[in-house]
């Protein structure tokens, strides 16, 4: 067989350096990373034309694009993994407010279908019992699947969502964090906080995970297990992972934070139905572990 060449994007994330470098490489093929900064910026493409082989992607914007038939496939090799508590600010000036005050709400978030907004979402509704209808969303951006009806509110086109929130035009952001002195926590103590959600959940949420065309997986299954292979051993080669483990390699390693993340989008009406983890991935992606 031919030696391809991949056209790949993928963040500069410490367990992908050797790949990146070209230090871990495969006999059978050669990839050819292209720079997107940040790398969310890639995900439109990919989606909408299938511009790469090999591409980092949100979870949730897989999920949406598997809801609307685009042509990708699933590895279970986790890019980026954190948790979500941080991510939710709002402006003490305006009074204290806490994760079950948003009801309300004028709430900005670059995207209503980032991954971030999704998992934390997922945290006010199912453990805050915020009842997410009830906030006003304001978005910046469009989703990256085009077929997606935006129902939001659309800040207007100058304005940027922190400095909405530090002049009063917004209560509250997701997906945001920032060192402004006039800004604080959505959670009084986001680390205790997460550390309390990780022992009632048992699950790192997951952000970001790779995805390939369904392309090259149909006609190179081979080269998509060698993508998968050349990224763990990446990661293995870093050292030992942490506990818990912020980028997990495997389905069944994936499989509670995918089962969760699922949850959250169908009841969020990302996706049209929950989704089992198996049909997440292919006849190739599916055996990966």
């Amino acid at each position: 067989m031919d030696r391809l060449k991949l056209k790949a994007v993928i963040g500069s994330h410490p367990h992908v350096q050797a790949v990146k470098s070209g230090e871990v490489r495969s006999d059978r093929f050669d990839i050819e990373f292209i720079e997107y900064t940040p790398t969310n910026t890639a995900f439109k493409p990919m989606v909408r034309e299938q511009a790469f082989d090999v591409c980092e992607m949100a979870i949730v914007t897989y999920l949406m694009a598997k809801a609307h038939g685009k042509p990708l496939v699933l590895l279970p090799a986790t890019m980026l993994g954190r948790f979500q508590h941080s991510y939710a600010l709002y402006n003490p000036e305006r009074g204290t407010l806490g994760p079950s005050d948003l009801e309300g709400k004028r709430v900005g978030i670059r995207s209503f279908t980032t991954t971030t907004g999704a998992w934390i979402r997922g945290i006010l509704a199912n453990d805050y019992g915020v009842y997410l209808d009830n906030i006003r969303w304001v978005t910046f951006e469009d989703p990256h699947i085009a077929e997606y009806v935006d129902t939001t509110e659309r800040a207007p086109k100058n304005k940027k969502v922190l400095q909405m929130l530090i002049d009063g035009e917004l209560d509250a952001v997701l997906g945001e964090t920032s060192n402004d002195p006039k800004l604080k926590s959505l959670f009084p103590d986001p680390a205790a906080e997460a550390a309390k959600w990780y022992a009632r959940r048992g699950v790192v949420p997951v952000n970001h995970l790779v995805v390939v065309t369904e392309k090259l997986a149909k006609s190179r299954p081979d080269v998509v297990a060698g993508v998968y292979d050349l990224l763990k051993r990446d990661k293995m080669q870093v050292g030992p992972a942490a506990s818990p483990d912020l980028v997990p390699f495997g389905i069944e390693a994936n499989r509670k934070p995918l089962e969760l993340i699922v949850d959250y989008a169908f009841q969020q009406a990302l996706i049209p139905r929950r989704y089992a983890v198996e049909e997440l991935f292919d006849e190739t992606t599916r055996g990966l572990n």
